[in-house]
């Protein structure tokens, strides 16, 4: 077996820094240098694991005993910890508590208050996209895939049109990383106690006026203890918790899964015409975009007790990054992986919603959101041309994509 004395200094063979805007720019030239090279990688100066391989990142999912989510998911020092909870909900939790979590929400976040919002959807989808296409050229961030996830996100909460804006501000201050520094910076730390003040009101309004609502069912949801066999609800902190995880895992990630698609369709015009010729082709659109160039391109992982991948032990109390975007460019898994190509099944093989216990909750509503807005996008223009000098990338340690895209479009 191969410890960290003698895998010490790999980052000098490979360099990865997670935080480095040359890495955001283009991760994947990297991912196939760790694969080829240190699939199971110690950088010793920033002190973490990381795990390049398919098979090793799906292992890594599946091992929620050795691998623990209780101090977070993101490198940030500030956001990892045992209270990573409080930002990040059940996500940063293990079982029993975490499944206690996940069943409350769930009572809450079904797939019939999921399926309802598909018309939703579709309309809030038209009275966006039909503006963009008045204009001609515009922002695909800040005038489409921006305001839809977060106006299902909001309707889903009961959040009125008005404070929609705001919060969507909060949230790209929330996920932004500034140049050097490798925690998180001070704007993020205002726009979480910002999310959480307004969240907490929320809740307490709520509470005087049930609705509807998400917020409304999540108040009133509880399962039996396993233990006592004793009635349970979700604390308000609990609550809290769940609805910034919504934000962001329910905002951001799908933001930025809209807007891969149009630029990778872009890059690839043949594949982009494969939707342009028959918009019932859209969900491969989708799928393939969360394969080629996911919005969650890794999380990160505590480790409970020593756990070994090839010929390399990983010792109990380290971190280790599951590198996601890596592992669904893995050749050994998907054929030509560097090649954008709508169509391919790699449905058993996909990395980007996790696998296991910590399976994506919101994984139905994002494909729901991403397959209505495409198709919109698909039926309604001939072509469209990015203005890529002008692009400016979302500079994140865990999500991949644009903060500003301008396009030009022609209409059908």
């Amino acid at each position: 077996m191969t410890d960290t004395t003698t895998v010490a200094g790999m980052e000098h063979l490979v360099p990865f820094d997670p935080y480095a805007y040359d890495f955001h720019e283009d991760p994947y030239p990297t991912y196939a240098r760790l694969r080829a090279q240190a699939p199971v990688y110690y950088n010793s100066a920033m002190d973490f694991w990381a795990l390049a391989r398919h098979a090793d990142v799906r292992s890594g999912f599946r091992d929620s005993v050795n691998l623990s989510n209780a101090w977070g998911v993101s490198m940030d020092p500030s956001s990892y910890g045992p209270d990573a909870h409080k930002s990040m909900s059940f996500l940063a939790m293990d079982d029993p508590k975490h499944m206690r979590i996940r069943k409350l929400v769930s009572k809450g976040f079904t797939p019939r208050r999921v399926g309802e919002l598909s018309g939703r959807i579709s309309a809030l989808t038209h009275q966006h996209w039909s503006k963009c296409l008045d204009k001609g050229e515009f922002d695909y961030i800040a005038d489409f895939a921006g305001l839809l996830p977060m106006d299902v996100v909001s309707e889903l909460l009961g959040v009125p049109e008005a404070d929609r804006t705001h919060l969507r501000h909060q949230s790209d201050l929330l996920l932004h990383r500034e140049e050097g520094v490798m925690d998180i910076p001070e704007a993020a730390i205002y726009a979480y106690i910002e999310l959480h003040k307004y969240y907490s009101e929320l809740i307490a309004d709520r509470r005087k006026h049930p609705g509807e609502d998400l917020v409304s069912a999540l108040i009133e949801a509880e399962v039996d203890d396993d233990e006592t066999g004793e009635k349970i609800r979700l604390t308000e902190d609990e609550i809290v918790g769940f609805m910034v995880l919504m934000v962001v895992a329910g905002n951001e990630t799908t933001t930025k899964l809209l807007a891969n698609a149009l630029y990778w369709g872009w890059r690839n015009p043949d594949e982009l015409n494969k939707v342009f010729a028959d918009p019932d082709a859209v969900p491969d659109w989708t799928e393939e975009t969360l394969r080629y160039d996911n919005s969650t391109q890794m999380v990160l992982r505590k480790v409970a007790a020593d756990v070994t991948y090839g010929d390399v032990t990983i010792p109990a109390g380290h971190r280790v990054l599951l590198l996601v975007g890596s592992a669904n460019r893995d050749e050994d898994v998907f054929a030509d992986a560097d090649r954008y190509q709508i169509g391919r099944d790699c449905s058993q093989a996909l990395m980007s919603f996790g696998m296991g216990t910590h399976f994506c909750l919101g994984a139905h509503l994002a494909r729901l959101e991403s397959n209505v807005g495409l198709t919109e996008v698909a039926r309604s223009i001939r072509s469209v041309d990015i203005d890529i000098d002008n692009a400016v990338r979302v500079h994140s340690v865990n999500v991949r994509g644009f903060a500003e895209l301008p396009v030009k479009v022609q209409v059908r």
